[in-house]
């Protein structure tokens, strides 16, 4: 949609509003559910392609709607492991990046919630850019049913993570408009929102490498995650960035595993992608440093799991893509202490 199309996008539009929208405007009232399952089911794009609603109602549609979804202007070439990093653009001009991932009997889509973010953590690109703006729930599933149509991947084996550029808690009312259209087709077991993680065990470390931190402690943090309402069998994923030399120790592991001791969480280590947009003493800690933390954490009875850099020559970290186009709009060399 461009910036002066004042036509509603019914993909901005949660499930039930979208079909009291559209059945007042079409009869009989069948056809709003058609419509509904086109746009929320199939992720149709366009009128023209709801082929069992008449012509002459698709035109009329399109005369007081739209359904557009963001345009892709680069796909890197897959990488070994198959992912596949797509740039989109926005109706503003704005850039977004999203990954593709197969992983098996099942494919994950990383998508993005805001085209920049505010947070400001040190060993993201995406910070670079500055805070950005929220992005619209059809600018986020867009994401979505573009690459799923495009892999055809059928949806029951989709998975889908909020991981890419952005805050999504800071986008909240337009996350939970798309989560309402993605639990139309996905069980909410496969769909991981991702905040701001424990990216370090003391509140000094996090600081320097997370300001916002300074607003929301540790402390709070962990008091918020051991209070949690979890279902039987489910747990709160931790994610910690391990960044070399600076929180991949093992005494590091040591006190992350006290601090998440008789909590219902396992950790998500992802050892750092390195970026030339980011500070130069950030750099991925070695496999042999990766297994000892893990190892570490494991005797200290914690659930991990280790992401294995997936993609990692396809720059799948968020921000990357944009990055290689953009110039950096925060200067320095980071902090360390």
């Amino acid at each position: 949609m461009t910036t002066n199309d004042r036509r509603t996008n019914l993909h901005d539009l949660a499930p039930a509003q979208l079909s009291a929208t559209v059945g007042e405007a079409v009869s009989p009232p069948f056809r709003a559910k058609q419509i509904e399952e086109w746009l929320n089911l199939r992720g149709a794009s366009s009128f023209d392609e709801m082929t069992n609603i008449p012509k002459e109602l698709r035109a009329q549609l399109a005369e007081r709607f739209t359904v557009d979804f963001p345009e892709v202007v680069e796909r890197t070439t897959p990488a070994s492991d198959g992912s596949q990093k797509y740039l989109f653009v926005l109706g503003d001009g704005n850039r977004i990046e999203s990954v593709y991932m197969p992983m098996g009997e099942r494919t994950s889509i990383c998508l993005s919630s805001q085209a920049g973010c505010a947070v400001g953590c040190t060993f993201c690109v995406t910070g670079f850019f500055g805070a950005g703006r929220n992005l619209t729930p059809s600018e986020m599933t867009g994401q979505f049913f573009t690459i799923a149509h495009e892999q055809a991947v059928p949806l029951e084996r989709m998975n889908v993570v909020f991981m890419g550029m952005g805050e999504p808690l800071l986008n909240l009312d337009n996350v939970l408009t798309t989560l309402d259209v993605f639990y139309r087709s996905i069980a909410p077991k496969r769909i991981t929102l991702s905040t701001s993680g424990i990216n370090a065990p003391d509140q000094k470390r996090r600081e320097e490498i997370m300001p916002i931190t300074k607003k929301y402690p540790l402390g709070e943090l962990l008091a918020v995650l051991k209070h949690y309402p979890t279902e039987k069998g489910r747990e709160i994923t931790a994610e910690y960035v391990l960044l070399a030399g600076y929180n991949d120790s093992i005494s590091d592991a040591v006190a992350l595993a006290k601090l998440l001791r008789g909590m219902n969480v396992k950790v998500n280590a992802i050892p750092f992608n390195e970026d030339a947009n980011l500070p130069s003493w950030m750099k991925r800690p070695t496999d042999a440093a990766i297994d000892r933390f893990v190892s570490t954490l494991v005797r200290s009875g914690v659930h991990v799991t280790v992401r294995r850099s997936k993609g990692r020559d396809i720059a799948a970290a968020c921000g990357q893509l944009r990055g290689k186009t953009e110039r950096r709009r925060n200067g320095g060399d980071g902090v360390r202490s």
